[in-house]
């Protein structure tokens, strides 16, 4: 059965299929998706009216997200798992990610497990947008140091500073890395850089919007993202000079504010970070939304209704990191 390579042609599709339910994990839009063209081989499959998305790097193939129907179909299930298990040396690690918790049922009834991945931070848009109240006290301060201090411009995004943002991200990228010589998030950020570099080149294609700061006729600062739903814009990006007070707070609060047409601000996870963690939790998220894994019990590997214990486990896919120090 001969799989399909994601291209941006291929958008209209993914669409009608992802829009089938509203989905609340940044995960199930297209843009999300096609980022990360280049780190993993992505492919997709229609099965019985199904979308099947695989994700395949040197390590492993998975199922990147839930098939996506009308309705959930147990042969499709099976057969996914067939179609890694071909394409894995070991099949313990064949598996689906970005579960919503809405649907683990499903799997549980099949026999499957359903294991804890990450969460997703929803916030109120209006709570980002005013910072109002002594728990945003700090971020508000920040927001106002820097529109005392600095003389800026607050633009739309405009792919003519495409190698400007490459360059500040590059700068950011260099500052973090000194911080934090732990191997495993210094290749993150690489990740991180790659998936911008895709984002950037087809930005236009990719119905993203974005915010820029320049000071000084330089950019210091970008955000942009997308629409998840009709409640729901998803801040993919916001990166900023580092050496600038309060130009994160700013630029995050000004974007969310022109957002008004949506309830809920999705800042997507914090990629397993402790310090990403504390981050977007000091914007006292109004939900966090959980992501699941599933997989087989070593008992199941034939799709038989087996029962088996759910054991946490750490995701492999990575989102964005993020900058609001």
């Amino acid at each position: 059965m001969e799989l399909n390579t994601l291209a941006i042609k291929d958008k209209s599709l993914f669409d009608r299929f992802l829009s089938l339910k509203a989905h609340q994990l940044s995960t199930y839009a297209f843009e999300n998706i096609y980022i990360w063209k280049g780190l993993f081989d992505i492919k997709w499959l229609i099965l019985q009216d199904t979308l099947c998305i695989f994700f395949q790097d040197k390590i492993s193939c998975f199922l990147y997200l839930a098939p996506l129907s009308e309705n959930k179909k147990p042969g499709v299930i099976k057969k996914v798992f067939q179609i890694m298990d071909r394409l894995n040396k070991n099949k313990d690690i064949s598996r689906i990610e970005n579960i919503e918790e809405g649907d683990t049922s499903f799997y549980k009834d099949l026999g499957y497990t359903c294991q804890n991945k990450s969460y997703d931070y929803l916030c109120l848009r209006g709570d980002l947008a005013q910072l109002r109240g002594n728990k945003f006290k700090s971020k508000r301060a920040c927001f106002n140091y820097f529109i005392k201090h600095y003389e800026f411009r607050y633009l739309p995004f405009s792919l003519k500073y495409r190698d400007d943002c490459l360059e500040l991200y590059n700068s950011w990228v260099k500052e973090r890395k000194a911080k934090n010589l732990d191997h495993i998030y210094q290749g993150m950020l690489e990740d991180s850089r790659r998936s911008l570099k895709n984002a950037l080149d087809n930005y236009s294609d990719l119905n993203f919007i974005g915010r820029l700061v320049r000071i000084n006729k330089k950019i210091k600062a970008f955000t942009f993202g997308f629409q998840l739903n009709q409640d729901t814009f998803c801040i993919l990006y916001e990166i900023t000079d580092l050496s600038i007070k309060g130009l994160s707070q700013f630029i995050f609060a000004m974007f969310s504010s022109e957002l008004e047409n949506y309830k809920y601000i999705n800042i997507m996870d914090d990629s397993g970070l402790e310090n990403l963690k504390k981050v977007k939790l000091s914007y006292y998220p109004a939900k966090l939304i959980p992501a699941y894994i599933v997989k087989r019990s070593r008992r199941n590997r034939d799709g038989s209704q087996l029962k088996a214990k759910v054991s946490p486990e750490k995701g492999t896919v990575y989102d964005c990191l993020e900058n609001r120090p």
